[in-house]
């Protein structure tokens, strides 16, 4: 049978989180979706997942939620990614890291939908093991039932991005990227039947430089000096990716790109704690 996955790009914010409350749940029953996955790392306060937007983005429809550079900035998520069954960590962290590598949910249709997170090193400041070597050993292990296999390449460098997607062509039904927040025109199906694009977007304010507001942004560009970086809130868009693949062989048959724009303003303060992250968050 034919399931569609809609996947979501970096979530920045209560922006992100509104347009998420108010309009995911028309565009599942529109297109008829079957799975829900999306990229929380900068969902609360622009850095960060905590477990209160955790149990709200689940409740707003989402089914399985990865993470990035970001997973760690806020620790009470730990307990959460011990725990929890639909959320994955990195899986090229160390192994002692807390979270999954893997995550499974089982459509109202029947077939189950596993998602994997991936960080690139090319100039993330991180020190993860190989992303490609991970991917190997992580599929390695799957189970051989599980035909729908999606993953979230989390990356700086557009061709790190598109070579994962050349080298797991035929072993995945999809890879997406994320952390770069702007959305690219490269959506395809590869040779071998995986779909693939360099990177879905960013779910936030677009009337920004990328999720945040843009006058400390420029500032600190013009001297150096360090700002904090709020949230910006002017035109609030979901940017996302729908797949549709064969259950029966985990091959895509096609992919295309979404946006969705919140029709009303919204407040960028967040109750979690209300204090911008000095960083930017991608």
């Amino acid at each position: 049978m034919q399931i569609k996955i809609l996947c979501i790009g970096d979530i920045v914010g209560r922006p992100g989180r509104q347009v998420l409350a108010d309009r995911l749940t028309q565009l599942v029953q529109e297109q008829s979706i079957h799975c829900v996955i999306a990229n929380a790392e900068n969902a609360a306060g622009g850095s960060g997942l905590t477990t209160q937007i955790y149990d709200k983005l689940g409740k707003y429809g989402i089914n399985l939620i990865t993470l990035g550079d970001h997973t760690y900035r806020k620790r009470e998520i730990i307990d959460t990614l011990s725990n929890a069954d639909n959320i994955v960590r990195p899986a090229n962290l160390p192994v002692q890291a807390a979270g999954k590598e893997v995550a499974y949910f089982r459509t109202t249709a029947g077939p189950v939908v596993a998602v994997i997170s991936l960080l690139g090193r090319k100039h993330m400041n991180l020190l993860g093991d190989n992303p490609f070597h991970t991917a190997t050993r992580v599929l390695s292990k799957m189970p051989e039932d599980i035909r729908l296999i999606i993953v979230d390449i989390h990356a700086e460098m557009s061709g790190e991005k598109v070579a994962m997607g050349w080298f797991l062509d035929g072993k995945v039904t999809a890879v997406f990227g994320t952390h770069t927040h702007v959305p690219t025109a490269d959506e395809t199906v590869l040779p071998k039947g995986t779909a693939y694009i360099t990177d879905v977007g960013m779910t936030g304010a677009h009337e920004s430089v990328l999720g945040r507001n843009i006058e400390p942004v420029l500032k600190s560009h013009l001297t150096q000096m360090p700002f904090s970086f709020s949230i910006a809130t002017g035109d609030v868009r979901m940017n996302g990716a729908i797949i549709t693949a064969d259950s029966n062989t985990g091959r895509a048959s096609a992919i295309e790109r979404v946006c969705v724009k919140l029709e009303h303003a919204v407040d960028a303060y967040d109750n979690h704690d209300g204090r911008p992250d000095p960083s930017m968050g991608e």
